[in-house]
C-alpha cells in the first residue's frame, strides 16, 4: 500500500521550482459534467458532454455509426468484439456519415432533424468545417468563427487525412537518428535531421493508391500537394508526440536509461487514443532517441486501454535498444498494489500521464486522487501534459494543494502540431496534444492561489 497521506502544509516555495512557461495559449472551459458511472473516465465524459453544447448530438453519432448506446459504440472504440451492424460498404458511405456527424448548426446548434423543410445545413466555404442552418446565423456566428476559420481549415483535411494511418498507406518515418539527441530540441530540428527521409515517405503517401480512394470517396476537390504534404506533417507530429514527450521526461528528471535490466515507464490513465491503433513500433523512435539505452519498457495501464492491446505486463528481460509495449487496463493504484508491489511488474523509473483531465470534474478529481497521493509519497518521477494554459494553471494549483514537488512546467517542444477542435463547440480556439507539461517529484511546500497565478501569466 501506499505511505499515508500527509496533511497539506502552506510554507513559501523552495528555490528548486524552475517554472518553463511560454507563450500562453488557448482557453479550454471544463466539462461541468457529473457522471453516474463508477471509475469515470476522461472517454466517457468527453462524449456525454457533448450534450451539454448540442442537445441530441450523441444520438446522432451513435445513429449514423449504426448503434444503440454509448456501451456499444465503447465495445468498439476498445478493440473489442464487432457490434452487429456496425461499419459501411464503402468508403463513400463511411466519409459521408462521418461528415454527417458534424452536421448542425454552429450557432444556433440545429440538428438536421430539428430544421423544417425550407431549411437545409450548409457548410462554410472557407473552412469547410462548420455549417449554419440560414445566412442569419452564419451572419451572426461570423465574430466567433473568423478567429478560427482558417484554423478549422487544417483542421477539416487533417481529420480526412487521418483514413491513411487507419489504413497503413501512411508508414512513419523511422531509423537511428543520424544525430546527437541533445541537438533535437524541438520539431525543426526534428524535421532536419529526418529531411531526406521525410521527403520519400511523403512523395510515396502523396502518389498511393489508398490517397487516389481518399479524395475520390469524400466528394470534395483534391487539395494542392503542398496542402496534403503539411496535413501528413501535422499527423506524423501527433504520431510521435508521445513517445518524444517521454524522452523529454526521461532527459529532463535525469533517468538513467543505460542501467543494467532496461527502465520502464508508465503511461497512467492510458486510454484507446493511446492504444487503439498503436503498433509496437509507434514508439521505436523513443529508443532511438536514446541509442545507448538497455531496454524501455513502456506499459500503458487505464481503465480505457483497448482490449486488443492488453498483454502481460511481467518483466522479462529486455534486449538493449529494445522499447517494449503492453497494457493494463485498470485503475494504477490497484495496478500497483497487484501488480508492482508483488514484483509481477517492474518498478517505474517514471510516470507520464497524457492530458489526464482531474481537473474537469470531481469525479475524475476522486478517481485519480489515489494515484496522485502514491505518485507523490513514494517520490516517484512524474510527468503530466495538458492541452491549454487555463488547464494548466488549474493542474498546476490542483498539483499545489496536493503538496507536490513541482519541479518544472511549461510549452512542450513536442507538442502536436496537429489542430483540436472542440467536437460540439466547433468555434473555441483550437487545441494541441501534450501543448503543456508539468513535471514533480515528491512531496513540497505549498505556493498559494497568487503566487502561482503570478508565475503561469508572468513566465520568469
Amino acid at each position: 500500500m501506499a505511505p499515508r497521506s500527509r496533511q497539506r502544509r502552506h510554507k513559501k516555495p523552495p528555490s528548486s521550482v524552475a517554472p518553463m512557461v511560454v507563450t500562453p495559449s488557448t482557453v479550454v472551459t471544463s466539462v461541468p459534467l457529473t457522471l453516474s458511472k463508477p471509475d469515470p473516465s476522461i472517454d466517457a465524459l468527453g462524449f456525454f458532454s457533448l450534450e451539454n453544447n448540442v442537445p441530441g448530438l450523441s444520438q446522432l453519432i451513435l445513429q449514423k455509426l449504426n448503434m444503440k448506446s454509448y456501451e456499444e459504440y465503447k465495445l468498439v472504440l476498445d478493440g473489442g468484439a464487432a457490434v452487429s451492424g456496425f461499419g459501411f460498404q464503402c468508403p463513400q458511405e463511411m466519409f459521408q456519415k462521418m461528415e454527417d456527424t458534424f452536421r448542425f448548426c454552429a450557432y444556433c446548434r440545429a440538428l438536421p432533424s430539428g430544421l423544417s423543410d425550407s431549411k437545409v445545413l450548409r457548410q462554410c466555404k472557407r473552412c469547410r468545417n462548420v455549417y449554419y442552418c440560414g445566412p442569419e446565423c452564419q451572419r451572426s456566428d461570423w465574430p466567433a468563427h473568423r478567429k478560427v476559420c482558417q484554423e478549422l481549415r487544417l483542421v477539416a483535411v487533417d481529420r480526412l487525412m487521418e483514413w491513411l494511418q487507419v489504413t497503413g498507406a501512411f508508414v512513419l518515418p523511422l531509423g537511428p537518428w543520424p544525430c546527437l539527441a541533445e541537438a533535437v530540441q524541438a520539431w525543426d530540428t526534428w524535421f532536419s535531421m529526418r529531411h531526406l527521409q521525410l521527403d520519400t515517405t511523403l512523395d510515396a503517401v502523396l502518389g498511393s493508391h489508398a490517397m487516389t480512394i481518399l479524395w475520390a470517396s469524400v466528394r470534395r476537390p483534391r487539395p494542392d500537394p503542398d496542402v496534403l504534404k503539411g496535413s501528413l506533417k501535422r499527423l506524423l507530429t501527433d504520431a510521435f508526440s508521445r513517445p518524444l514527450t517521454l524522452g523529454l521526461g526521461l532527459r529532463a528528471l535525469g533517468i538513467d536509461v543505460g542501467k543494467i535490466g532496461g527502465s520502464t515507464v508508465h503511461v497512467v490513465g492510458a486510454s484507446h487514443v493511446e492504444t487503439f491503433l498503436t503498433h509496437p513500433e509507434d514508439y521505436d523512435e523513443l529508443g532511438y532517441m536514446f541509442p545507448g539505452n538497455l531496454g524501455l519498457r513502456v506499459i500503458m495501464v487505464g481503465t480505457d486501454v483497448s482490449a486488443g492491446f492488453t498483454q502481460s505486463t511481467s518483466t522479462p528481460i529486455l534486449e538493449p535498444g529494445i522499447v517494449q509495449l503492453s497494457g493494463h487496463r485498470g485503475l494504477y493504484h490497484d495496478f500497483w498494489e497487484e501488480e508492482v508491489e508483488t514484483g509481477q511488474t517492474a518498478h517505474p523509473d517514471l510516470v507520464v500521464a497524457f492530458h489526464p483531465g482531474f481537473h474537469a470534474s470531481p469525479d475524475l478529481m476522486e478517481a485519480w486522487l489515489p494515484t496522485l497521493l502514491l505518485l507523490r509519497d513514494y517520490k516517484i518521477p512524474t510527468l503530466i501534459t495538458v492541452y491549454s494554459h487555463q488547464e494548466l494553471t488549474a493542474s498546476l494549483q490542483i498539483l499545489v494543494d496536493l503538496d507536490t514537488n513541482i519541479t518544472a512546467y511549461g510549452a512542450n517542444p513536442f507538442a502536436s502540431l496537429k489542430p483540436e477542435q472542440a467536437y460540439s463547440n466547433p468555434n473555441k480556439q483550437p487545441v494541441y496534444c501534450n501543448a503543456y507539461y508539468i513535471m514533480f517529484l515528491g512531496s513540497s511546500c505549498q505556493l498559494d492561489r497568487r503566487q502561482l497565478e503570478e508565475k503561469v501569466d508572468g513566465g520568469i
